[in-house]
């Protein structure tokens, strides 16, 4: 899936609203023309060498390997490139990208855009939905909301070519290994039928309506309509049959909520976040963790385990969530994906009711900031999930242990108090 290509924030970002972050290299640009058929050159010196062989060990005929690259060339605009002659480095601009407050995340009109259209399409597709259901448990407003959020209901552009995109990133990206494997199996989807022109991508490689990773096809992709083929470009119950199963086949638990927003009491500490960290909900609620809408957790939830969950840490909502929430975060590893898809999956079903609680004037530092302050907890023996400039549940629950054990206000939030006495 995408969330195999993005990073906690970037990942978050939907194909067909995020802006196309083509990082214009400069020596891209501005080289000589030498300099690009030297690139060109050694590309196809890469195909002849290095990647034929891997595909034919993996049963690629030499008819589709010649047929899918066929004039095609690395496209040096791709962002996260190592051009020869180059050394690994993390991109300016990705290092000092305003780390934002996750309120952003959830601008209403993005929000409407999906639960808008996925309460019609829950009407078109009912039948379709209804027979998906029955076979993989995932709830339809689950499935929409994933399909709205990926591809606008398939209304996104998706104008890359897959293999251009894959064989460049393969031979020059900074994660060479991921991609090898993508495009390798880019080749077995047309060696077993998937026509060459139909390989459309975003600039990260993610297929059709659903945003599949070819590796992800391979694997979960479903004929939903019973054509005997499966079109995740063109089919929409393709499409909504292949969201259904990846989430399946990752473990939703048939019957269970994705998760409820909740009021946590300033003695329950922020620092108990975390899929690591769960407990019954019934436990949650006897520490006095109440929903927002005042009524008791299902019975049958309230016996089974469930995880706190603060993307703001204090300074904004708050939920306990099952491990739905986390089956989510497999289609795509961030906590405010998840939560986005769960949030408007809620309000398909329920209308648009925004979270009780709201997000903080939190953010504002630079993601630079953020990491060496996540080095500093680093070097006091925190374990924060690397220190990347995005503050995921073990960056915020290390923020609020280590204001709790300096006479600080637990918030498990950066700020920039944090990050001057880290540093």
């Amino acid at each position: 899936m995408i969330s195999r290509i993005r990073s906690e924030e970037t990942r978050t970002v939907p194909a067909f609203s995020r802006p196309l972050v083509l990082i214009v290299l400069a020596l891209a640009l501005f080289a000589p023309p030498s300099f690009a058929q030297s690139v060109d050159t050694q590309f196809r010196d890469w195909l002849a060498r290095d990647l034929w062989p891997a595909a034919r060990a993996k049963g690629i005929s030499r008819k589709t390997f010649d047929e899918a690259f066929a004039g095609v060339k690395p496209n040096l605009k791709l962002p996260d490139l190592v051009l020869p002659g180059q050394k690994p480095d993390v991109p300016k601009e990705q290092h000092q990208a305003e780390f934002r407050s996750p309120g952003a995340y959830f601008t209403e009109n993005t929000v409407r855009a999906v639960t808008g259209g996925g309460r019609s399409r829950l009407k078109t597709h009912a039948d379709t939905l209804a027979r998906i259901e029955r076979s993989t448990g995932v709830p339809p407003a689950i499935v929409l909301a994933i399909w709205g959020r990926e591809s606008g209901f398939g209304n996104a552009k998706i104008p890359y070519d897959a293999i251009e995109v894959l064989a460049t990133k393969a031979f020059l990206s900074t994660r060479r290994q991921m991609f090898r494997e993508e495009i390798l199996a880019a080749l077995a989807m047309i060696e077993r039928g998937v026509p060459r022109a139909a390989l459309k991508s975003s600039w990260a490689g993610a297929l059709g309506q659903p945003q599949f990773l070819p590796t992800s096809f391979l694997d979960h992709a479903v004929d939903g309509d019973g054509d005997g083929r499966v079109d995740i470009w063109n089919s929409e119950p393709d499409t909504l049959a292949s969201i259904a199963g990846y989430l399946a086949r990752h473990g939703w638990a048939r019957g269970r909520d994705w998760g409820f927003e909740v009021n946590v009491p300033d003695g329950v500490s922020c620092a108990l976040e975390g899929p690591d960290r769960g407990r019954k909900i019934s436990e949650w609620a006897a520490l006095g963790i109440r929903r927002v809408s005042g009524r008791d957790f299902p019975a049958h939830e309230a016996r089974l385990d469930g995880y706190l969950m603060m993307p703001a840490g204090r300074h904004g909502p708050a939920f306990i969530v099952t491990p739905n929430f986390y089956v989510l975060k497999t289609y795509n590893e961030s906590d405010l994906y998840a939560l986005f898809i769960g949030h408007a999956a809620d309000r398909i079903m329920g209308g648009d009711r925004r979270f009780a609680g709201g997000w903080g004037e939190v953010g504002g530092l630079y993601r630079s900031d953020v990491a060496d302050m996540q080095r500093g907890l680093e070097r006091l023996g925190y374990d924060v999930g690397g220190a990347d400039g995005l503050a995921g549940f073990r960056t915020r629950r290390a923020i609020g242990d280590w204001q709790h054990r300096n006479g600080r206000e637990p918030t498990c939030f950066p700020d920039a108090g944090m990050v001057k006495a880290l540093r």
